[in-house]
């Protein structure tokens, strides 16, 4: 058994004395990077990296922060990959500690909109990186990217499963206000998909590209789509999504807080008059 593939069954079990699954991942990958022979990659043939063997934290920082090319950052993620295919766990928590910062804002955003506790969305995101490490493709580029939008689509489930469930009643269960803040654009965008008016793949489109702020062209590569099919794709999915939050404004009211942080949040000033 490889070790992404037993790493992703054991993701929800990372949780320990109350911490969050991310922040074990990280205390984890620092253990791997320090000391005299941090565990290291060897960049001789990367261009834009430094030449030699290159800690796994600094080679992190030089991917977020320096200005090697894109084909360089797909490099570095493919030799990555298969050294966790190959050689099991080490490697595959070498990946999760290089891939924390994209795993962090995904849970952070999805963390905001989720009832329960938020570790459990920490583990789903985690379930869904470590699932794709085992067939995520390599000849395709932006190999990040698409990592992180499995981990997306994992925690996106959990949070659409979350507020599908009923709420507790009977003893020790009271009324209370929604939990903070529960006008997040991310949860119209999950009752969107909970009442037909878009799908999940929609949904991740307008969730990304708005909120997230990935470019088009990027989300388009990591779906096998080209950059106008994504665009009226999406143009096409907000009109329906408008036109269920100002259905929304008109039965719950004006002065609604979900229905008008999500029309600010996600269709914008440009899009409510029209606009691609």
């Amino acid at each position: 058994m490889s070790g992404a593939r037993h790493d992703a069954r054991g993701a929800a079990g990372w949780r320990s004395d109350g911490q969050l699954p991310l922040s074990i991942a990280r205390q984890c990958f620092k253990a791997l990077v320090r000391g005299p022979q941090p565990l290291a990659l060897d960049c001789r043939t990367l261009a834009g990296l430094p030449q030699g063997l290159v800690p796994l934290d600094e080679l992190l920082d030089q991917l977020l922060h320096g200005h090697c090319p894109r084909a360089t950052k797909d490099a570095v993620w493919s030799e990555l990959v298969q050294r966790s295919r190959a050689d099991g766990a080490i490697w595959t928590l070498a990946c999760t500690g290089m891939a924390l910062p994209a795993l962090a804002k995904v849970s952070r955003r999805l963390a905001t909109s989720y009832p329960g506790d938020p570790a459990d969305v920490h583990a789903e995101v985690l379930t869904g990186f470590l699932g794709a490490l085992p067939t995520i493709d390599l000849d395709r580029p932006r190999v990040l990217v698409r990592l992180k939008w499995a981990a997306y689509r994992r925690g996106f489930a959990a949070l659409s499963e979350a507020l599908d469930a009923p709420t507790p009643a009977g003893p020790g269960f009271e009324s209370a206000p929604p939990r903070p803040p529960w006008g997040h654009p991310d949860l119209v965008l999950a009752r969107a998909v909970r009442s037909g008016v878009l799908t999940r793949t929609e949904a991740h489109l307008i969730g990304s590209t708005r909120l997230d702020k990935e470019s088009v062209s990027d989300w388009a590569c990591a779906h096998k789509a080209t950059p106008a099919a994504v665009y009226k794709a999406r143009r096409r999915a907000e009109h329906r999504l408008i036109a269920f939050i100002r259905d929304g404004i008109r039965t719950g009211g004006a002065d609604d807080p979900v229905a008008g942080a999500a029309m600010a949040g996600i269709a914008g000033p440009k899009l409510s008059k029209g606009a691609a």
